[in-house]
């Protein structure tokens, strides 16, 4: 029977049983609901209806070009200006003093709605003692239940202000809507006549005061300027001298950045020339004709190599000389670098003589700048003097024209009216009985819905166990026991059954593991036939028992999560290390793990990017791993390069990375000896094996095992393969 851990199982939610549980209590969902429903409703009928009602203010100037004041060129305020002009209005609306003449207009004192003072504690207890309320306290009862259903908010995007009221009579509420925007209005006109009146009497003295100093100010800065010689030219109003200045210091930057700039390049391309690493891709070489030219007679003849590599060896003359040509064309270009390094070194050389000159001329400048320089401090200190008077002198005069035009026969508009009228409301306000309804009714049904799952998860009625799917005969067969020493070892097999080579795939001994074993002697003369039918036989030898017994060790620890990273070593055949991990391969496949193979041994170059490349530093991590076109598999493949940088600790990186994602990861390093790749990974969290065969000797395989161990390998599995031959 094929075992299963308890890691292959899944404990998961029965979405049909909780279907049906909910369907099975479908008919109290429906009646709980109805009755929440229906006791709700109840409910609304003694809520006493409200209504409400929205008048529309709008904040915003009404003059034109025919109503704005003389001398008024009507500036257009920005939004923040808007915005804090809007939240004013609101609070100036909400105020007592707003609602306190409406109270008055209106009388409402005599509305028995706002006079009411509702379930306070303090109502309550000067209800019981018999006090009348004196009209001090109705007031303030009527403005709290005003404030309490009033409402004002900024339309979204405009400059419109909403008043809204409630109250149980539509009427009074359009009526109190419309009242608290017209006092408002009215209010905000008479503090802005008064405000401005006073305002322009004040400004009108500070002005002329502020003419007189304005003047003094700017007669003692043309004075100084004559009296110095301080002439200024040019836009800026700078001297003369500043001027010159400012011209020399960027012209020495200038050159001290293109003298670094040479600098910079030709210290790059010695760089590269000394580092053995090319310089053709700096601008300065590659601009050259003569580089242009050297680079296609290379890519020519790294064609021709290329062509000539996919018939005939490295070795061979013709790829020989191939390569010396491109050698020499390499040492042309490096020629050519130098070159160029020491054209711009010489460049630099020509910017340093200059920034020398240039120095030489700004100290000059300098100099006679000095006593310049003492007598623009105190120019300035006067021409701030002056200009402060001068800003505050225009401030107050644009200030004062504005008070003026708002006040004169020519003022402009108020900026705050009524621009739409509240009207009485067909419809309540609140309460809102089909929304209520439909909130009550949808958490009823969620709730309850919400108790059923919960109770079928507690219980455990809703919780299934989901194993994975059975194994198929033959891999049932293959991993029939957990205990892997107990092997089925077939008795004969036929010629065609066992004729293989020793490249061949491991994986052909699972299936003569498979078969039954040979009947016995005593056994009828049916089976006698049956059993000559099959000749010639071949005896298996004893050494297959522990070799199917090692492997399928192996195979159990990988399937039971016991051996995630495996590095295979061959101390035979390469071949059969390739056999090996083929099956080990397939075996992981079947039994639903996620697997990636390291090629670290066959050297092969490959036509993606793979572990050599890696380890060159010429590839990152996500290149080199290249999806299979089997399912669950994903490879890293030899590479592009002939051998590997065994100094690189980035194949390391790259299995520690892979085990993070991929379930199984196996690493195939070569045979042991000079060759091997084992010593790359060495320090790696991993399981060794080292796969031998009969024709290797307890000493070799001895060796094997403390080089590996030397290494820090530890464990070490030893996987024996049977020699095959034919029958």
């Amino acid at each position: 029977m094929a075992f299963e851990s308890h890691d292959e199982r899944d404990l998961s939610m029965d979405i049909r049983a909780m279907l049906a549980a909910i369907w099975a209590r479908k008919v109290r969902i429906v009646l709980v609901t109805v009755l929440f429903l229906a006791a709700t409703y109840a409910i609304l009928l003694f809520v006493p209806k409200m209504y409400e009602s929205e008048a529309g203010i709008l904040v915003a100037p009404r003059d034109n070009v025919y109503t704005r004041a003389t001398g008024d060129t009507g500036p257009s305020a920005t939004e923040s200006t808007a915005d804090s002009a809007i939240s004013s209005q609101i609070e100036l609306i909400k105020s007592r003093d707003t609602l306190q003449s409406v109270i008055e207009s209106e009388g409402l004192r005599d509305v028995k709605e706002f006079t009411d003072p509702g379930t306070s504690i303090v109502g309550m207890i000067s209800s019981l003692l018999g006090r009348k309320p004196a009209a001090r306290d109705i007031d303030e009862t009527i403005l709290a239940n005003l404030s309490e259903r009033l409402s004002v908010k900024r339309a979204r995007d405009s400059l419109v202000i909403g008043v809204g009221v409630r109250s149980e009579d539509p009427s009074l509420a359009a009526r109190l809507a419309n009242a608290i925007a017209n006092a408002h209005v009215q209010r905000r006109a008479a503090l802005s006549l008064s405000d401005t009146a006073e305002a322009s009497v004040w400004l009108e003295q500070q002005i002329e005061t502020l003419r007189t100093k304005v003047a003094d100010a700017e007669a003692k800065v043309a004075a100084f300027k004559v009296d110095n010689d301080l002439l200024t030219s040019g836009s800026s109003n700078s001297s003369v001298v500043d001027q010159q200045i400012s011209s020399v210091a960027s012209q020495i930057s200038a050159a001290q950045e293109r003298m670094n700039t040479a600098l910079s390049r030709a210290t790059l391309i010695d760089g590269l020339l000394k580092d053995g690493q090319p310089v053709e891709g700096v601008a300065d070489i590659r601009d050259s004709a003569t580089i242009q030219q050297l680079t296609q007679q290379k890519a020519q003849l790294q064609g021709e190599k290329a062509q000539k590599l996919a018939t005939l060896l490295p070795n061979h003359p013709d790829v020989q000389a191939i390569v010396a040509q491109i050698a020499e064309i390499d040492k042309q270009i490096g020629i050519e670098g130098q070159r160029a390094a020491a054209a711009l070194k010489s460049e630099a050389k020509i910017e340093s003589g200059l920034i020398a000159s240039l120095q030489f001329e700004l100290d000059r400048l300098k100099s006679s700048a000095g006593t310049a320089t003492r007598q623009t401090v105190t120019l300035d200190g006067l021409q701030r003097e002056a200009k402060a008077q001068r800003d505050l002198l225009e401030n107050y005069l644009i200030r004062y024209r504005d008070a003026a035009s708002r006040t004169d026969i020519n003022a402009s508009l108020p900026d705050v009216r009524v621009v739409t009228l509240a009207a009485a409301s067909v419809s309540p306000a609140s309460p809102k009985t089909t929304f209520i309804l439909a909130a009550v009714g949808i958490v009823s049904v969620v709730l309850q819905v919400g108790m059923i799952l919960f109770s079928e998860l507690m219980s455990g009625r809703a919780l299934v166990i989901r194993r994975p799917e059975k194994l198929e005969p033959a891999q049932e067969s293959q991993h029939a026991s957990i205990e892997p020493d107990v092997v089925a070892v077939p008795q004969t097999v036929t010629e065609d059954q066992f004729i293989v080579s020793p490249a061949a795939d491991i994986a052909e001994i699972d299936e003569v593991a498979e078969m039954p074993p040979e009947p016995a002697p005593a056994e009828d003369a049916a089976n006698d036939d049956e059993e000559e039918a099959v000749e010639p036989v071949v005896q298996v030898q004893e050494p297959a028992r522990p070799s199917l017994s090692e492997l399928t060790k192996l195979s159990a620890d990988i399937g039971l999560g016991r051996a995630r990273v495996v590095v295979l070593a061959a101390v035979g055949s390469q071949a059969e290390c390739a056999a090996v991990a083929e099956s080990l391969t397939g075996d992981a496949l079947r039994r639903g793990l996620s697997v990636a193979r390291v090629d670290a041994a066959s050297g092969v170059s490959s036509d993606e990017p793979g572990l050599t490349d890696l380890a060159a530093d010429l590839a990152s991590f996500g290149d080199v791993v290249q999806k299979s076109v089997r399912e669950g598999l994903s490879e890293v493949p030899w590479g592009q390069l002939p051998s590997i940088n065994r100094r690189s600790m980035k194949p390391v990186t790259l299995v520690e990375a892979l085990t993070d994602i991929y379930e199984v990861v196996l690493v195939s390093t070569g045979r042991v000896g000079v060759a091997s790749s084992l010593p790359v990974f060495a320090g790696l969290d991993c399981r060794l094996v080292l796969v031998t065969n009969q024709d290797i000797d307890a000493e070799t395989l001895e060796a094997a095992e403390l080089d590996a161990e030397s290494l820090g390998y530890h464990p070490v599995q030893v996987v024996p393969v049977p020699a095959r031959r034919a029958a």
